[in-house]
């Protein structure tokens, strides 16, 4: 298998997102700053996200006008130094990256004290505007909604959920609760019961589709004799995380001792590890080549970003 069989297949997979409408630029926008922009200081300035993103589609008036609406929304602040706009995430948009993170680049399913952690949110003076951006916050850490104003989650720190409440002032409207099985007989009833409320099964379609969109780019990678393309590599590492990263902080993060097994959703966490890794470096180096931070060059990462999805981290 040569150069151009991976060269063919990855460009197949960026022209179909590049066909796809509607394209969603903040989504896409925000990915990058995660996987990216964040590890290697957090900020660039806003002609370089604007070079990154233009071989997916998106124009530089569509860049400028999300990364305005992600500062209207306190995901991202800029700073100007001349005549150029740098960005970097928010202290809340920081925060929400470091939570997805753990999800997105963990190596295996979270193990499992046998506790789960309850959110109630019907309590207080709410109003619903309020009670919507909770919502979004306590889904975006990975808890499912089960009935009206109960949101569960099998293994998050709570005081992930304490410092939201904090920063989004609602403490007072919130309480955070542990509940396991009163006896260890009714733990398998019990389990089940709250397991039925987190619909599994309506994310395995969508992770089929990914298992099938990206399987055969990773075919050729690992086939390829030659150096990758590093700016492909960029984008296909973009978009695996895009699309991964869409389905995953949707899905219930239920623990491995809940976890269908053999299900797509494991195969799917087993072929971005693996696509991930072997297009990293090459991804990596397109990045740097093309970016630009205040300062100049990025800084070096952390060891940690040289080690997502690898087991025991």
């Amino acid at each position: 298998m040569n150069l151009a069989t991976f060269h063919h297949t990855a460009s197949e997979v960026v022209e179909a997102f590049k066909r796809a409408s509607p394209i969603h630029a903040n989504t896409l926008i925000l990915t990058i700053y995660g996987d990216m922009i964040c590890p290697h200081g957090g900020t660039i300035w806003l002609g370089s996200l604007i070079k990154l993103t233009e071989p997916l589609g998106i124009s530089q008036r569509l860049v400028r006008t999300s990364v305005f609406r992600l500062a209207e929304k306190k995901i991202l602040r800029s700073r100007q130094i001349g005549r150029r706009s740098y960005y970097s995430l928010t202290e809340r948009g920081q925060r929400q990256f470091a939570s997805a993170a753990q999800r997105i680049y963990a190596a295996q399913l979270p193990t499992w004290d046998g506790q789960w952690r309850l959110v109630l949110t019907q309590l207080g003076e709410l109003d619903n505007e309020q009670r919507e951006a909770v919502r979004k916050e306590l889904l975006w850490l990975g808890f499912t909604l089960i009935t009206n104003g109960v949101f569960a989650h099998p293994s998050l720190d709570l005081a992930v959920v304490k410092q939201m409440a904090e920063d989004m002032q609602v403490s007072q409207h919130l309480v955070m609760l542990r509940a396991y099985a009163h006896e260890l007989e009714h733990l398998p009833t019990a389990n089940q019961l709250i397991k039925n409320c987190f619909n599994v099964q309506a994310f395995e379609e969508e992770y089929e589709a990914f298992h099938q969109l990206f399987s055969p780019v990773l075919q050729a990678a690992l086939a390829e004799t030659t150096p990758l393309d590093p700016q492909l590599c960029f984008l296909i590492r973009t978009l695996l995380i895009l699309k991964y990263r869409r389905i995953l902080l949707r899905e219930p993060e239920l623990p491995h001792e809940l976890a269908q097994a053999e299900s797509w959703s494991s195969k799917a966490r087993s072929l971005t590890a693996q696509l991930y890794q072997t297009i990293a470096p090459a991804a990596e180096q397109y990045f740097l080549a093309l970016s630009e931070t205040e300062k100049g060059k990025f800084a070096q990462p952390n060891a940690s970003y040289y080690q997502r999805f690898l087991a025991n981290h």
